[in-house]
């Protein structure tokens, strides 16, 4: 790779691909797998796409263990869902999502369970509905994102949103997961005084938090000596020491929560498909559900999680891995978008919440992917973890909780790319990277950044500036900052 200024006179480099994902006809392929997945022309190989998958699964894995976390909790009707069919369904999804984008799309590109979307579920969606029925809206939002991709609308907005705000994007969605993986670590609490404090009572209690703090330290060491899969063997080595701990100082099972670390007695069970399927696709609208205004509402409220959830990845990975052009653009991926959006009513239909693009990928690049062949490593990774859900559930959640500080850490880096020292898109971009993690909510840094940036050029006379798409997502959003007066007023709950 190498790096060219990204205005005359400046010294902030901008990353330039010198093996662009178009294929080059000069390099004939070897077999018929090289030459579907373009993997000598686009400089790579099968070795790589191999390592390039695995490091993606090692990187994300965690979605498997905190995906059933932020989707346990009880429905309108006081139901929580199983753990181990949340686990399969997890998995499922992730799998069936992430080849598709590799087979499909041919990006080195995996897909998940986004935690914008499992967040908003469990938190405005799941408390008024049952879990059909929220599944339902999951189906319903994805199905609409297809329909922006295949219109070419969305694609036009992801490239027409300036780049400091991007860069954003991806820094608040960064610190925004760090929050999570802190506040599910017990490190950071949500106290009765201040808002928030360092653990309940102003101080670390209890084992699992050192073991948070001890696993976090070690994935952060052996990633600065650059030592592969450096996540997974944290998480390994710190799930280890949660079965050491648990033994010599007898800790007690409702100390770990959710997860506890035992051996689960056999490592290999059979997946539990038991929420595959269970869609009420139009019940939330009805009188038994949300209403149709109030359903309406949280459809809109999850394509803006995970349209702008999908875009923010997208946009991180391809800066950091070097595929994006200097606008922070990344040509031909139509096919991937759609998929992406797909994964809504994919995820819905597992009973997994909807797929998204993770971050995560960038690991996978970084080890030499450059194709969808990758892609399938991951997805078939995903795919072989149906079978050993019991692993999955011994690993402790503050444990696991490491893995979202780490790459909320990795996602800070993009704070380079932004010229602080303008106003114009410095104040836009701190309101963008801040009100993820302070409201809690992707959507609400996107809109806040978004709305800011266009009322700034407005008023400095440059209102032409933003561009049209630019000033209809600023209607969009002041829509969605409004709904909750607008619903009181209309008498709505």
């Amino acid at each position: 790779m190498t790096r060219i200024p990204t205005e005359p006179g400046t010294t902030e480099e901008t990353p330039v691909v010198d093996e662009p994902l178009t294929p080059s006809p000069a390099i004939p392929p070897k077999n018929a797998l090289d030459a579907y997945f373009k993997i000598s022309a686009r400089g790579s190989t099968f070795g790589n796409e191999l390592r390039g998958g695995l490091t993606t699964f090692m990187a994300m894995a965690y979605i498997i263990l905190l995906n059933p976390i932020l989707l346990g909790g009880p429905d309108v009707n006081g139901l929580h869902l199983d753990h181990a069919a949340l686990t399969t369904a997890t998995a499922l999804a992730a799998a069936v999502t992430t080849i598709l984008l590799g087979v499909v799309g041919n990006v080195p590109l995996a897909a998940a369970a986004g935690l914008s979307v499992s967040g908003a579920i469990s938190a405005i969606v799941v408390p008024h509905t049952t879990w059909p029925q929220a599944m339902g809206l999951c189906v319903i939002y994805g199905l609409l994102i297809v329909l922006l991709v295949v219109s070419g609308l969305r694609e036009k907005i992801m490239n027409g949103i300036p780049l400091p705000i991007k860069h954003a994007i991806t820094i608040g969605i960064g610190l925004f997961i760090a929050l999570i993986g802190l506040n599910k670590a017990g490190f950071v609490h949500q106290g009765k005084g201040p808002l928030l404090s360092l653990g309940p009572t102003g101080e670390l209690a209890g084992w699992p938090v050192l073991i948070f703090c001890g696993t976090l330290l070690t994935i952060f060491i052996l990633l600065t000596r650059n030592v592969r899969g450096a996540i997974l063997i944290g998480l390994a080595g710190g799930t280890a020491l949660s079965f050491i701990l648990t033994a010599v100082a007898n800790i007690n099972d409702e100390v770990w929560g959710l997860q506890v670390p035992k051996w689960p007695g056999s490592p290999v069970d059979s997946p539990d498909f038991g929420l595959f399927g269970h869609v009420d696709l139009f019940g939330a609208f009805t009188s038994q559900g949300m209403g149709a205004i109030s359903a309406s509402v949280a459809v809109f409220t999850l394509v803006l999680a995970g349209f702008f959830d999908a875009m923010a990845t997208i946009i991180g990975v391809g800066t950091e891995a070097g595929l994006a052009d200097k606008q922070g653009r990344m040509p031909g991926l139509s096919k991937a978008l759609f998929v992406d959006g797909a994964g809504g009513a994919i995820g819905g239909v597992a009973g997994a919440s909807g797929q998204t693009v993770f971050v995560e990928s960038a690991t996978g690049v970084g080890e030499g992917a450059r194709t969808g062949l990758a892609s399938v490593v991951t997805g078939g990774f995903f795919a072989l973890m149906l079978f050993f859900t019991p692993i999955a559930g011994m690993v402790p959640v503050q444990v696991a909780s490491a893995a979202l500080v780490v790459i909320g850490s990795m996602m800070m880096s993009q704070a380079r790319h932004i010229d602080w020292a303008d106003r114009e898109v410095a104040i836009p971009a701190f309101l963008t990277c801040v009100l993820m993690p302070f409201t809690y909510s992707i959507t609400a840094g996107v809109a806040a950044g978004v709305i800011t940036y266009c009322a700034i050029k407005a008023g400095r006379g440059k209102w032409r500036e933003p561009g049209p798409l630019m000033w209809v997502l600023t209607g969009v959003f002041l829509v969605y900052f409004a709904l909750t007066p607008v619903k009181a007023w209309l008498g709505v709950h």
